[in-house]
Protein backbone atom coordinates (compact mmCIF):
# COMPACT_ATOMS: atom_id res chain seq x y z
CA UNK A 1 0.00 0.00 0.00
CA UNK A 2 1.19 3.62 -1.17
CA UNK A 3 -0.92 6.95 0.49
CA UNK A 4 -0.81 9.52 -1.76
CA UNK A 5 -2.52 13.10 -1.17
CA UNK A 6 -4.60 14.65 -4.01
CA UNK A 7 -3.27 18.18 -4.40
CA UNK A 8 -5.03 21.53 -5.75
CA UNK A 9 -4.43 22.55 -9.33
CA UNK A 10 -5.81 25.21 -11.99
CA UNK A 11 -7.41 23.09 -14.52
CA UNK A 12 -9.84 24.48 -17.50
CA UNK A 13 -11.25 27.74 -17.29
CA UNK A 14 -11.01 29.12 -14.01
CA UNK A 15 -11.33 25.69 -12.32
CA UNK A 16 -9.35 24.30 -9.13
CA UNK A 17 -9.18 20.84 -9.24
CA UNK A 18 -7.72 18.45 -5.89
CA UNK A 19 -5.37 16.20 -8.31
CA UNK A 20 -4.22 12.23 -7.50
CA UNK A 21 -2.29 11.87 -11.13
CA UNK A 22 -0.80 13.04 -13.36
CA UNK A 23 1.24 14.48 -10.38
CA UNK A 24 5.53 14.63 -9.95
CA UNK A 25 6.42 10.81 -8.75
CA UNK A 26 2.85 9.77 -9.99
CA UNK A 27 2.13 10.47 -13.61
CA UNK A 28 -0.12 7.34 -13.90
CA UNK A 29 -0.85 3.36 -12.63
CA UNK A 30 -2.04 1.64 -15.50
CA UNK A 31 -4.38 1.83 -16.42
CA UNK A 32 -5.48 4.71 -15.10
CA UNK A 33 -4.62 7.83 -16.67
CA UNK A 34 -5.73 10.46 -14.31
CA UNK A 35 -8.24 11.31 -11.68
CA UNK A 36 -9.36 14.65 -10.84
CA UNK A 37 -12.01 15.61 -7.83
CA UNK A 38 -13.86 18.27 -8.59
CA UNK A 39 -16.19 20.58 -6.79
CA UNK A 40 -16.93 23.94 -8.78
CA UNK A 41 -19.76 26.55 -9.54
CA UNK A 42 -18.65 28.42 -12.23
CA UNK A 43 -15.97 28.15 -14.71
CA UNK A 44 -15.66 24.85 -16.49
CA UNK A 45 -14.15 22.86 -19.34
CA UNK A 46 -15.24 24.71 -22.99
CA UNK A 47 -14.51 23.27 -25.84
CA UNK A 48 -10.99 21.17 -26.28
CA UNK A 49 -9.64 17.99 -27.90
CA UNK A 50 -8.69 14.07 -26.61
CA UNK A 51 -7.35 11.27 -28.09
CA UNK A 52 -6.47 7.80 -26.51
CA UNK A 53 -8.37 7.10 -23.98
CA UNK A 54 -12.03 6.45 -22.22
CA UNK A 55 -12.92 8.99 -19.21
CA UNK A 56 -15.51 8.59 -17.26
CA UNK A 57 -17.37 11.89 -15.03
CA UNK A 58 -19.18 11.00 -12.25
CA UNK A 59 -21.04 12.90 -10.24
CA UNK A 60 -22.00 12.76 -6.62
CA UNK A 61 -23.74 16.39 -6.31
CA UNK A 62 -25.38 19.24 -8.83
CA UNK A 63 -24.98 18.75 -12.07
CA UNK A 64 -22.56 18.78 -15.71
CA UNK A 65 -23.63 19.34 -19.00
CA UNK A 66 -21.86 17.75 -21.71
CA UNK A 67 -21.39 18.92 -25.51
CA UNK A 68 -19.25 16.87 -28.14
CA UNK A 69 -18.54 17.48 -32.07
CA UNK A 70 -20.46 14.04 -32.52
CA UNK A 71 -23.44 16.12 -31.47
CA UNK A 72 -24.55 14.50 -28.36
CA UNK A 73 -26.06 17.30 -25.99
CA UNK A 74 -26.52 16.18 -22.09
CA UNK A 75 -26.46 16.60 -18.91
CA UNK A 76 -25.63 14.05 -16.26
CA UNK A 77 -27.14 14.82 -12.39
CA UNK A 78 -25.91 13.15 -9.13
CA UNK A 79 -25.52 9.38 -9.04
CA UNK A 80 -24.74 9.43 -13.04
CA UNK A 81 -22.20 9.35 -15.14
CA UNK A 82 -21.10 10.74 -18.56
CA UNK A 83 -18.32 8.12 -20.52
CA UNK A 84 -16.43 9.17 -23.56
CA UNK A 85 -13.90 6.89 -25.61
CA UNK A 86 -11.66 9.10 -26.94
CA UNK A 87 -10.22 6.93 -29.68
CA UNK A 88 -8.75 8.38 -32.27
CA UNK A 89 -10.29 12.09 -32.04
CA UNK A 90 -12.99 14.01 -29.71
CA UNK A 91 -14.05 17.60 -29.12
CA UNK A 92 -15.97 17.88 -26.13
CA UNK A 93 -17.05 20.73 -23.41
CA UNK A 94 -18.17 20.17 -20.00
CA UNK A 95 -20.28 22.99 -17.88
CA UNK A 96 -21.09 22.99 -14.72
CA UNK A 97 -25.14 23.07 -14.24
CA UNK A 98 -25.24 25.35 -10.74
CA UNK A 99 -22.64 23.50 -9.15
CA UNK A 100 -20.76 20.28 -9.99
CA UNK A 101 -19.36 17.98 -7.79
CA UNK A 102 -17.87 15.05 -9.11
CA UNK A 103 -14.65 13.08 -10.09
CA UNK A 104 -13.32 12.44 -13.10
CA UNK A 105 -11.38 9.32 -14.37
CA UNK A 106 -9.17 8.66 -17.34
CA UNK A 107 -8.60 4.77 -18.56
CA UNK A 108 -5.96 4.15 -20.85
CA UNK A 109 -7.07 2.38 -24.39
CA UNK A 110 -4.60 -0.34 -25.17
CA UNK A 111 -2.95 0.81 -28.50
CA UNK A 112 -4.48 -1.74 -30.69
CA UNK A 113 -7.62 0.74 -29.92
CA UNK A 114 -5.89 3.85 -29.63
CA UNK A 115 -7.73 4.36 -33.27
CA UNK A 116 -11.34 3.31 -32.85
CA UNK A 117 -13.97 5.51 -33.41
CA UNK A 118 -15.55 7.83 -30.34
CA UNK A 119 -18.41 6.86 -28.90
CA UNK A 120 -20.42 8.51 -26.07
CA UNK A 121 -22.80 7.19 -23.21
CA UNK A 122 -24.57 8.41 -20.54
CA UNK A 123 -25.98 6.21 -17.21
CA UNK A 124 -28.45 8.23 -15.36
CA UNK A 125 -28.32 7.68 -11.11
CA UNK A 126 -31.43 4.82 -11.56
CA UNK A 127 -29.25 2.96 -13.49
CA UNK A 128 -26.44 2.36 -11.00
CA UNK A 129 -26.58 -0.55 -9.01
CA UNK A 130 -27.28 0.03 -5.09
CA UNK A 131 -26.70 -2.48 -2.26
CA UNK A 132 -27.33 -1.12 1.89
CA UNK A 133 -26.40 -3.56 4.09
CA UNK A 134 -25.02 -2.79 8.27
CA UNK A 135 -24.36 0.81 7.67
CA UNK A 136 -22.64 0.50 4.00
CA UNK A 137 -24.49 1.61 0.84
CA UNK A 138 -22.11 0.50 -2.42
CA UNK A 139 -22.85 2.12 -5.66
CA UNK A 140 -21.62 -0.22 -8.65
CA UNK A 141 -20.49 2.97 -10.83
CA UNK A 142 -18.82 0.32 -13.16
CA UNK A 143 -18.71 -3.69 -12.52
CA UNK A 144 -21.38 -6.07 -12.25
CA UNK A 145 -24.74 -5.03 -13.47
CA UNK A 146 -23.88 -1.35 -13.85
CA UNK A 147 -24.63 -0.31 -17.61
CA UNK A 148 -21.66 1.66 -18.11
CA UNK A 149 -19.77 0.14 -21.20
CA UNK A 150 -15.50 0.59 -21.14
CA UNK A 151 -13.01 -1.23 -23.03
CA UNK A 152 -10.81 -2.02 -20.19
CA UNK A 153 -12.27 -4.37 -17.22
CA UNK A 154 -12.46 -2.11 -14.37
CA UNK A 155 -14.55 -1.80 -11.09
CA UNK A 156 -15.11 1.25 -9.71
CA UNK A 157 -16.92 1.26 -6.46
CA UNK A 158 -18.59 5.03 -4.90
CA UNK A 159 -19.42 3.63 -1.01
CA UNK A 160 -21.29 5.02 2.12
CA UNK A 161 -20.30 4.15 5.31
CA UNK A 162 -21.60 5.07 8.67
CA UNK A 163 -19.94 6.20 11.34
CA UNK A 164 -18.02 2.66 13.04
CA UNK A 165 -19.56 0.30 10.35
CA UNK A 166 -17.23 -2.17 8.54
CA UNK A 167 -16.51 -2.99 5.37
CA UNK A 168 -14.69 -5.67 3.20
CA UNK A 169 -13.90 -5.80 -0.55
CA UNK A 170 -12.19 -8.95 -2.78
CA UNK A 171 -10.50 -6.84 -5.39
CA UNK A 172 -10.86 -9.00 -8.99
CA UNK A 173 -7.47 -10.94 -9.12
CA UNK A 174 -4.68 -8.99 -11.91
CA UNK A 175 -6.16 -5.98 -11.33
CA UNK A 176 -4.68 -3.07 -9.61
CA UNK A 177 -6.01 0.35 -8.27
CA UNK A 178 -6.53 2.93 -5.17
CA UNK A 179 -9.26 3.79 -2.70
CA UNK A 180 -9.64 7.43 -2.81
CA UNK A 181 -11.41 8.93 0.67
CA UNK A 182 -13.59 11.59 -0.62
CA UNK A 183 -14.82 12.74 2.73
CA UNK A 184 -14.58 11.49 6.86
CA UNK A 185 -11.65 8.71 8.23
CA UNK A 186 -11.34 5.55 7.17
CA UNK A 187 -8.83 2.58 8.51
CA UNK A 188 -8.03 0.69 5.35
CA UNK A 189 -6.39 -2.63 6.15
CA UNK A 190 -5.13 -0.69 9.64
CA UNK A 191 -3.99 2.27 7.85
CA UNK A 192 -5.66 5.50 8.45
CA UNK A 193 -7.16 7.39 5.52
CA UNK A 194 -8.66 11.24 5.49
CA UNK A 195 -10.22 13.16 3.23
CA UNK A 196 -8.44 13.52 -0.30
CA UNK A 197 -5.77 10.80 0.30
CA UNK A 198 -5.85 7.71 -1.47
CA UNK A 199 -3.91 4.11 -0.94
CA UNK A 200 -2.04 2.79 -4.42
CA UNK A 201 -2.23 -1.09 -4.52
CA UNK A 202 -0.07 -2.98 -7.01
CA UNK A 203 -1.43 -6.44 -6.93
CA UNK A 204 -5.46 -8.16 -5.93
CA UNK A 205 -5.92 -8.27 -2.23
CA UNK A 206 -8.76 -7.86 0.55
CA UNK A 207 -9.25 -4.66 1.84
CA UNK A 208 -10.84 -3.95 4.53
CA UNK A 209 -12.60 -1.19 5.70
CA UNK A 210 -13.46 0.58 8.98
CA UNK A 211 -15.07 4.25 9.36
CA UNK A 212 -13.67 6.33 12.02
CA UNK A 213 -16.51 8.62 11.28
CA UNK A 214 -19.30 8.78 8.66
CA UNK A 215 -17.27 8.36 5.60
CA UNK A 216 -17.51 8.14 1.67
CA UNK A 217 -14.94 6.57 -0.57
CA UNK A 218 -14.44 5.31 -4.23
CA UNK A 219 -12.61 2.06 -4.84
CA UNK A 220 -10.94 2.06 -8.74
CA UNK A 221 -9.19 -0.98 -10.00
CA UNK A 222 -8.75 -2.10 -12.97
CA UNK A 223 -7.14 -4.62 -14.91
CA UNK A 224 -3.32 -3.20 -16.69
CA UNK A 225 -2.27 -3.48 -20.14
CA UNK A 226 1.28 -3.43 -19.55
CA UNK A 227 2.01 -1.08 -22.05
CA UNK A 228 3.50 2.92 -22.40
CA UNK A 229 1.43 5.23 -21.63
CA UNK A 230 2.32 8.41 -23.24
CA UNK A 231 0.64 11.42 -22.23
CA UNK A 232 0.77 14.71 -23.77
CA UNK A 233 -2.20 16.66 -22.44
CA UNK A 234 -5.03 15.85 -23.36
CA UNK A 235 -3.59 12.80 -25.84
CA UNK A 236 -2.63 9.77 -24.47
CA UNK A 237 -0.74 7.76 -27.10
Amino acid sequence: MHIVQAISVPEGDGVVVKRLMPVHGLLNFDPFVLMDHFNIEGGGFPDHPHRGFEAITYMLDGGMQHADNLGNKSTVTAGGLQRFTAGKGIIHSEMPAGKAHGIQLWINLPQQLKHIQPSYQQVDVDAIPVDSNDGVTVRTVVGEGSPAQLKTEVLYLDISMKSESLYQRIIPKGSRGFVYILEGEIKLNQEVLQASEAAFFGSAETLSFMAIQDSRLIICFGKPHGEPIHQHGSYVD
